[in-house]
């Protein structure tokens, strides 16, 4: 297995801990699932520079790594928002953005277009994964942050949406 590939992996594994972590009644439970948390999101930026370092790409890589992410940030604020500390609806704006782009970028690939990750969405990982520690570990100014991570959120999905309109028209090239 390629280096990138087993981190990938790894960030899968780690979710179901982080839940754990995140559910359990023990003593300093957000300490141990913000680590988790902040060692599966560094995961993410590191396979893919392995991968590019290496020159190391794969289809496991390519089909699994953003779906890694979605698992993670999705079991993370589901998690969150069943224990009090995040809103549904920004659960619901999230997840559903991630979604849409997901169902995107498969009609994309069935027309032979790649769509890749642009600044806003890295600007939206970004900021979930900074409102996300900051909540498991319940620091002031949480939901301001969680409140950014959406806005980024909606905003990237709308900039994928006008960029890669073509893809959803009925137009043949």
């Amino acid at each position: 297995m390629k280096v990138a590939d087993f981190l990938t992996l790894i960030r899968i594994i780690l979710t179901p801990v982080l839940v754990f972590f995140l559910f359990m009644p023990i003593p300093h439970k957000q300490w141990f699932a913000a680590g988790i948390f902040i060692l599966a999101a560094l995961t993410d930026g590191l396979d893919g520079y392995v991968a590019r370092a290496r020159n190391e790409s794969s289809d496991f890589g390519k089909s699994f790594d953003p779906l890694a992410d979605k698992i993670l940030i999705g079991a993370a604020l589901i998690s969150l928002c069943k224990l009090g500390k995040v809103n549904i609806w920004a659960v619901v704006l999230i997840l559903g953005r991630e979604i849409l782009i997901t169902i995107l970028r498969s009609v994309a690939g069935k027309k032979g277009i790649s769509v890749g990750a642009g600044i806003w969405g890295k600007i939206k990982t970004v900021t979930q994964i900074i409102a996300i520690v900051m909540i498991i570990l319940s620091l002031p100014g949480a939901g301001l942050i969680l409140n950014i991570a959406v806005f980024f959120t909606v905003f990237s999905g709308l900039d994928y949406l006008i960029k890669w309109r073509v893809i959803f028209s009925s137009k043949k090239d």
